[in-house]
């Protein structure tokens, strides 16, 4: 069959989230159950990948070799736990840049569709943000948007029937692990 893919964004998807920016590799904290969710898609035969803005390189609160140690630490967490993200997609750009690459933008979900040589259409997109709804809804993705991190807040700004493109909503990215991977009776 073909390969399964499966998109998700960092930051308060995988890990806690802060409105300060997540800074340092002491500060990426994995939310409960995230890294075992990571490695149930994986056994399903689900391919991993993360997109994330990281506007915190633009505008100067810590450096490439901090990111590169973060998603170390990330890589370790999740291995530990028997699962594997296969790649990082990231954006270093801050807003002004009015780069491509920024979710909501496409130019990152595009750039993981190549990759990896599959339609988006058959991929779902997994955040807590609108610009993680939008951005799939832009390539045509399944948008999922999880309660952990700011998704809680993004519910009660846009309200479920305002959220675009048949958003699905779940609790945290174990419980969508959980529904996908969910053996039809």
């Amino acid at each position: 069959g073909r390969m399964k893919l499966i998109i998700l964004d960092r930051d308060g998807t995988i890990n806690h989230d802060s409105d300060d920016y997540i800074k340092s590799p002491d500060e990426w904290k994995p939310l409960p159950g995230a890294p075992e969710a990571i490695a149930r898609l994986n056994q399903a035969g689900y391919r991993v990948a993360v997109a994330t803005n990281q506007s915190g390189i633009g505008r100067g609160l810590y450096d490439m070799a901090t990111l590169n140690a973060m998603h170390e630490k990330m890589h370790r967490v999740v291995n530990a736990a028997g699962g594997r993200i296969d790649a990082v997609f990231f954006c270093p750009h801050v807003p002004d840049d009015k780069c491509n690459c920024r979710k909501p933008q496409a130019g990152m979900l595009e750039d993981i569709g190549r990759r990896f040589g599959v339609d988006l259409r058959t991929v779902a997109m997994v955040g807590d943000t609108i610009h993680d709804i939008e951005a799939a809804a832009a390539v045509g993705a399944q948008p999922i948007l999880v309660r952990t991190g700011k998704g809680e807040r993004t519910l009660a700004k846009f309200g479920a029937d305002n959220l675009k493109g048949g958003v699905q909503i779940f609790d945290d990215l174990a419980a969508v692990a959980a529904s996908l991977t969910a053996q039809p009776r």
